[in-house]
């Protein structure tokens, strides 16, 4: 099913003028024109606009991120992880990060390189496609600074051992649910960021500081017995 200009800014909500943007940028299929003065845009057009719109206004994601999140999808919403694969990718680097080739890296960390693939190895830090980042630069010294107070480490160990088991998990679980439905649009996906960036951090986050009240309450009952 084809639309025109006027259908699709009914179906969006969106203006002209931002619909030509997004095409101009790559972001939406180019129309077909059976006519001069006729265009007409592919049904599709709806769910990537919104999705779009969901990018921008709930995590304030830029035209050249979003870009980057679509990039090789063929405007189509596929059934695997490609676009969610992207969208971390360019969370783990923060729009401000700075980056830095190795030999930068180790300098001005200063890390030597069996420290710092210890780290690696270890799960503590990820070398990322543009390098290293100045995010890992600043946990490199929070490394630093629980060494330098004898901090346990197993804290960081568990880190790594609980992520692994909740990504397995967390993959498992979002295959079987873009799986049940294959017609699949921005909702799917939606559905997968919010559940992904943002429910899981808060639930996390809100269990450990339970976790510390309950602690905190009952020491202060043991200590008034």
């Amino acid at each position: 099913m084809s639309l025109k200009m006027k259908h699709l800014m009914e179906q969006t909500g969106e203006r002209k003028s931002t619909i030509l943007f997004y095409v101009k940028e790559g972001l939406l299929p180019e129309p077909q024109k059976p006519k001069p003065n006729l265009h007409l845009y592919d049904e599709s057009c709806i769910n990537i606009i919104k999705f779009i719109k969901y990018l921008q206004n709930q995590f304030s994601y830029t035209i050249a991120q979003i870009q980057e999140i679509f990039k090789e999808n063929k405007f189509t919403f596929s059934d695997d992880f490609s676009m969610m694969l992207r969208s971390l990718e360019l969370m783990a680097g923060s729009p401000n990060a700075i980056w830095y080739e190795d030999e930068d890296f180790l300098e001005l960390s200063e890390l030597t390189q069996k420290e710092l693939d210890a780290y690696l190895t270890k799960g503590w830090l990820f070398k990322q496609k543009k390098g290293f980042s100045s995010t890992e630069l600043k946990l490199v010294a929070l490394f630093k600074r629980a060494k330098a107070l004898n901090l346990n480490e197993k804290l960081f160990d568990a880190y790594v051992a609980s992520a692994l088991k909740m990504a397995e998990i967390e993959y498992a679980l979002g295959a079987e649910m873009l799986e049940s439905d294959k017609q699949l649009n921005n909702e799917h996906y939606e559905l997968l960021f919010d559940a992904i960036l943002r429910l899981k951090p808060y639930i996390f986050n809100m269990h450990t500081m339970k976790e510390h009240q309950r602690q905190m309450e009952q020491k202060n009952k043991e200590i008034e017995k």
